[in-house]
């Protein structure tokens, strides 16, 4: 079985990169993620969805629409690796690069997905076939639902990527 979605996985919801803008669209611009440019995936900041409602008009929001060539500052919103190619999605509104939060997916509340923030992100994938999907939980929903008799992994969960 031939996995497309490898490369990605060095990606997270939450975390910086920087991105070369290479086309506008209606709702927003494709953008080439800087190191990962011939990773097979595709790119965008749909600035619709993250700027329409501040706006006045389309050409106010066309004006916010960072010009084909600039390198810009982003933060990965959510990635899609259920088939290919892989598909991300990109914010560059100032709160997200700020902190990215979004909701936990066990208990509904909100949770930063950004370093420092509390998200652990699970990938569910199958012998049976490519493709990926991404869970986003707090520490300790995720510990919750582990069984009671497996706590290693319960300690594990609550420590990933945590120094102190």
């Amino acid at each position: 079985m031939e996995r497309f979605e490898t490369e990605s996985l060095a990606l997270l919801p939450g975390q910086r990169v920087r991105a070369r803008v290479v086309s506008h669209h209606p709702w927003g611009v494709a953008v080439e993620i800087e190191g990962h440019e011939n990773a097979g995936l595709v790119a965008s900041v749909d600035m619709f969805e993250h700027f329409s409602r501040t706006t006045s008009s389309y050409d106010e929001l066309l004006a916010l629409f960072p010009p084909v060539g600039e390198w810009i500052d982003a933060v990965i919103e959510r990635i899609s690796r259920l088939n290919p190619p892989v598909s991300v999605r990109l914010s560059i509104r100032p709160a997200d690069l700020q902190a990215l939060v979004r909701t936990c997916d066990f208990c509904g509340d909100p949770i930063t997905l950004s370093p420092g923030g509390d998200a652990l992100f699970l990938e569910s994938r199958s012998h049976d076939g490519p493709g990926s999907s991404t869970v986003v939980s707090h520490r300790h929903c995720l510990a919750e639902r582990i069984r009671p008799g497996n706590g290693g992994e319960r300690a594990r969960a609550l420590r990933i990527g945590r120094t102190d």
